[in-house]
């Protein structure tokens, strides 16, 4: 079985199912932005890859939520196949065999259709890549972070493909998965990141709001918090750790229950087991739980404190009111997975929430950066202007 693991057979339709996908919306922006200047027309199809980024995650949660992650078993594609088409004899002995285990015919679509969209995906910042280098070349960026930004998030999104095959590959690891769900919160900040600089560079976004350095410092430190809370909320998701506890705010009845800390955060172990290889204890669940909720009460005071303060400056008050909304969100969504009992919408819109949390925070940072001033030559300057591109902030 190690050998099949990996089969690179039907490579070349995958890549031709993702470049099919890429141009949908490709040729969306350059229809609805047909009157607009090339920065204008890059800068959309920044966004909509900004979006189409957010919507895999959706998608990933779903995947993992829904136990496809090993739908196919095999990468990077279905049993060799470059759908569940041409695998449906081995799926359908595989279910036979176990039916309620992780291979059936509509797990291993889910599975394929998730990674048909982050071939698509993949394609789409590669073309981004492939932009940015062209317009420095051709119309003098005299800005030598853009174009390295996009190179930056071409090879995280690499990254995150070979984590995508770790997650398969490795039986739903639990470093791997958490990992790689905290990689496409990276590459969402990437993006985001990339949408206001080259929107700036190319004239179409406003000069950078002002922030204190104290204020951006609270933004960056509550970035670390999130992420410190998203790995947690990663941890417990992969561990399966969500319904150890079925009451909020006791915890099987007490307000600290049994707990076994040090099995709980053994990093690196096999799903469900130990560092030795034993089954992990239930109270290890619980651990992975609680610490999640007590983190949550940390993370939720420094979030709704910094929107308070985000809100006295003008420029931020936008950021500030869909950051308190998307906590309170979190909470609300957080909650529902304990008392209803983990409903996949919840559980699906809980990360999604912490997502968009993401994209906020790195907004207000990048929004208030001077690193990313409008560069645009004098020769060219109408051509990419807000006016003859019709993309306004």
């Amino acid at each position: 079985m190690e050998d099949s693991l990996y089969d690179l057979s039907p490579i070349l339709p995958l890549l031709l199912v993702g470049a099919a996908i890429a141009a949908l919306p490709v040729l969306w922006v350059a229809w609805r932005h047909r009157h607009a200047s090339v920065g204008g027309r890059l800068h959309a199809l920044t966004l909509v890859t900004l979006f189409l980024t957010f919507d895999l995650i959706l998608f990933g949660a779903f995947t993992r939520l829904t136990d496809s992650g090993l739908g196919c078993p095999d990468w990077p594609g279905c049993y060799g196949s470059a759908s569940p088409v041409g695998a449906r004899a081995h799926i359908a002995a595989a279910q036979q065999a176990l039916p309620s285990g992780p291979v059936t015919h509509g797990k291993a679509w889910i599975e394929m259709v998730h990674r048909y969209l982050a071939t698509g995906v993949g394609a789409l910042i590669t073309l981004l890549a492939g932009a940015a280098w062209w317009m420095r070349r051709t119309h003098g960026r005299r800005d030598p972070g853009m174009h390295w930004l996009a190179t930056a998030t071409l090879v995280w999104v690499c990254v995150q493909g070979a984590f995508g095959a770790l997650t398969v590959t490795m039986g739903l690891f639990p470093a791997i998965v958490t990992l790689h769900l905290l990689g496409g919160y990276t590459l969402l900040a990437l993006l985001v990141w990339q949408s206001v600089r080259g929107g700036r560079l190319y004239g179409l976004v406003a000069a950078p709001a002002e922030l204190s350095p104290a204020m951006r410092a609270g933004v960056a430190v509550a970035v670390l918090v999130l992420v410190l809370q998203a790995a947690s909320g990663a941890w417990v998701s992969t561990n399966y750790a969500v319904l150890a506890c079925t009451e909020f705010p006791k915890c099987q009845g007490v307000w600290w229950p049994d707990m076994d800390f040090a099995q709980a955060f053994q990093w690196w172990r096999p799903l469900g087991l130990d560092a030795q290889g034993a089954s992990i204890s239930f109270q290890a669940i619980t651990a992975i739980h609680f610490v999640h909720r007590l983190a949550a009460v940390v993370t939720v005071t420094v979030l709704l404190a910094l929107a308070a303060r985000l809100y006295r400056t003008p420029t931020m008050r936008t950021a500030a009111k869909w950051l308190a909304a998307l906590v309170l969100l979190q909470v609300a969504t957080g909650l529902s997975n304990v008392v209803l009992g983990w409903p996949l919408v919840a559980a699906v819109a809980h990360t999604g929430g912490a997502a968009a949390m993401v994209g906020v925070l790195v907004w207000v940072l990048a929004r208030t950066s001077a690193t990313a001033a409008v560069l645009v030559p004098s020769a060219a300057q109408a051509s990419f202007s807000p006016a003859a591109s019709g993309v306004r902030e």
